[in-house]
């Protein structure tokens, strides 16, 4: 595994590549962060990187890049797995809640929340796009301000105003 750092608008963002696949995209202080990429090498120009930062660029540019462009090889339980394919099929600019979430894979809302925080690929596969059943933003391991940037971002604006006092 080979890592590299990409200044973004939310702070530097810590890439993770194997075998020219994406395996981790971490937030600055994020929980979990940097899972299986401890001891990594830092590797500027390793596959996948350029195309990951051409594809952070359009998106933080208000375009709407679709991941599965990308070569996503994230590290996890095969339960973990069938969320993070789930929170794929959530669109860009829209939201669902844990439970709706945990309805879709049949699964608690409690092991769906802890599948959606240990998602080693954060932005790519849109974990920031679950909220809580009353609408809140809840947790989320790259912070909650960072959450609310991000929807933000995609336009979802009426969403943020309610949650704007947390």
């Amino acid at each position: 595994m080979v890592t590299t750092v990409w200044d973004s608008p939310l702070g530097p963002l810590t890439l993770a590549a194997e075998n020219g696949e994406i395996a981790g995209l971490w937030m600055a202080g994020q929980k979990h962060f940097g899972a299986g990429a401890e001891n990594a090498a830092r590797e500027d120009d390793a596959p996948p990187f350029d195309a990951v930062r051409a594809w952070l660029r359009a998106y933080f540019a208000g375009e709407k890049p679709d991941p599965a462009s990308l070569p996503l090889a994230p590290r996890g339980t095969a339960f973990q797995r069938r969320v993070w394919r789930e929170l794929m099929r959530i669109p860009y600019g829209q939201v669902m809640t844990y439970g709706e979430l945990a309805q879709r894979l049949g699964s608690s809302a409690r092991a769906v929340g802890g599948a959606v925080g240990r998602n080693p690929i954060s932005i790519l596969i849109p974990c920031h796009r679950v909220i809580g059943a009353d609408g809140s933003l809840a947790g989320y391991a790259g912070g909650v301000e960072n959450k609310r940037r991000l929807l933000a971002m995609e336009g979802n604006s009426q969403f943020i105003m309610h949650n704007a006092q947390l």
